[in-house]
């Protein structure tokens, strides 16, 4: 519990000291100035990220870096073990990337606020039409060269066997053709969901070869979300 407390004061205090950077994004983004927004941005939001995982001082072997695609906005899919999956993946993946998140998000202040200059989007599950509005956003960031990350379980699985993989989650990557990467998370959920407190743990995340959209039926579309799994929990210990 201790732990717990000193993480939570600590990560005040960082976010109050990310303040001034974020005021100077937020008048970029007034301004028009996405480029210059982007570049100030990101490496606020990976040091948060490191800041995180150093903070529970626990570890992430990276494998397979070399399977990123060299440019181009993709789209990220891996399975969701545990609160930490995000800094996980921001410290680790070397280049900007947003999440689809939970409506409920917005009404944390300043952490909302930097996910909004990071061209993150807020799902609404309670609402049908807003969901899919958010989904049609979420494919316009994407074109316009964001990539994205979404976890198709749904829920976190907190060291449980890999749910199944919503195939809508998908239409994020056929909609917007871009590639989809393919994620394991192994090991996140040690650091709080084991034992609903702050535990230092040792997470590997391995980065598959991209899946290709572009081009495809409908019959080759409806085999991405098994095939994609597959992958996923094939790198799982």
């Amino acid at each position: 519990m201790f732990r717990m407390i000193a993480f939570f004061i600590k990560m005040f205090f960082y976010l109050i000291k990310s303040l001034p950077p974020m005021k100077k994004a937020l008048k970029l983004d007034k301004q028009g100035l996405k480029k210059e927004r982007d570049e100030l941005i990101f490496p606020y939001v990976q040091d948060w990220a490191g800041f995180c995982i150093r903070e529970t001082k626990s570890t992430v072997e990276v494998r397979g870096i070399e399977n990123l695609p060299q440019s181009g906005a993709m789209v990220f899919i891996g399975n969701h073990q545990g609160n930490m999956d995000i800094p996980i993946l921001l410290s680790s993946i070397p280049r900007p990337i947003a999440f689809i998140s939970k409506i409920e998000i917005l009404k944390i202040p300043i952490i909302s606020k930097w996910m909004k200059l990071m061209q993150c989007v807020f799902l609404d599950r309670k609402s049908m039409k807003k969901s899919v509005e958010a989904m049609h956003e979420a494919v316009e960031k994407v074109k316009e060269g964001y990539s994205m990350v979404i976890f198709p379980e749904g829920t976190r699985s907190k060291g449980g066997p890999v749910k199944d993989f919503k195939a809508g989650s998908f239409k994020l990557a056929f909609q917007a053709e871009a590639p989809i990467v393919p994620v394991t998370i192994d090991g996140s959920w040690r650091i709080y969901e084991e034992h609903k407190s702050l535990r230092s743990g040792k997470v590997t995340l391995t980065i598959h070869p991209a899946v290709n959209t572009k081009g495809l039926t409908k019959e080759e579309q409806q085999e991405i979300p098994k095939k994609v799994r597959e992958t996923v929990v094939s790198a799982l210990s």
